[in-house]
């Protein structure tokens, strides 16, 4: 092997390690992220439900309040309701059924009441979980979101969303801004619902994290690498290879 050829070698193995610690140490970063979120919702999960006007201030303060249990009280817009495509629990396609509820006091917010599988959307097919009257509900604090490079787009004219986006819903609900529309979904726990549907607690608690499996494995790719390296080096400067 010649000189060049031993540094050019050498280079590209040095960008490759590098390459590799650099996806290890990012692994990790991803695990600590994780693990935030992880003891996010099992601490927030866990406490007492607050009221509305507590969430919306725990909201202002903590910036973040995904997860937070809320009871709400008021009543049902039916005649307004979204529907967000969605897979179930269970791995059924169908939609989640948002609906705006409003209380005495005149707050509204959008509150996402479970899974509906596809012939359950029409609210014609499932009247009897249509409440006319006030109740009270209980659901966990999601805040919106933003579309990714594989989200199909959100088609308001069809009332079809493939993003949780709460500004677009609302926009949708009460066209020219002549409701304000508290800045976070409530999405309702598993209760009774007369016929059944929507299929409330459809909330995704426990979020899978192989971070540190994924860090160990670029990290080993990256021993492996010099390992290879420097026997082969080892064999060409031996004579063993040429």
């Amino acid at each position: 092997m010649t000189t060049s050829a031993l540094i050019r070698l050498t280079l590209a193995t040095l960008i490759g390690f590098a390459l590799l610690v650099w996806l290890g140490t990012w692994q990790l970063q991803r695990l600590e992220w994780k693990e935030r979120i992880i003891d996010r919702i099992e601490t927030r999960t866990e406490r007492k439900p607050v009221t509305l006007e507590q969430a919306v201030a725990l909201a202002e303060q903590w910036g973040d309040p995904n997860y937070l249990r809320v009871t709400a009280e008021g009543r049902f817009h039916n005649d307004l309701e979204r529907y967000l495509y969605a897979i179930s629990t269970e791995g059924q396609p169908g939609w989640h059924v948002i609906s705006p509820l409003e209380t005495a006091s005149g707050r509204v917010v959008l509150v996402d009441r479970g899974f509906v599988p596809e012939d359950h959307r029409d609210p014609d097919t499932r009247r009897e979980g249509q409440f006319e009257n006030i109740v009270t509900l209980t659901g966990l604090v999601r805040t919106s979101e933003e579309p990714n490079l594989f989200s199909p787009e959100n088609d308001v004219d069809a009332n079809q969303w493939f993003t949780r986006d709460l500004p677009g819903m609302a926009r949708s609900m009460f066209p020219g801004g002549t409701v304000q529309v508290l800045p976070f979904f409530l999405e309702a726990e598993a209760g009774d619902v007369p016929g059944g549907w929507p299929k409330g607690g459809q909330t995704r608690l426990k979020l899978p994290n192989k971070h540190l499996q994924y860090a160990l494995t670029w990290f080993l790719l990256a021993g492996c690498l010099l390992v290879i390296y420097a026997v082969y080096v080892w064999s060409v400067m031996t004579g063993r290879r040429s």
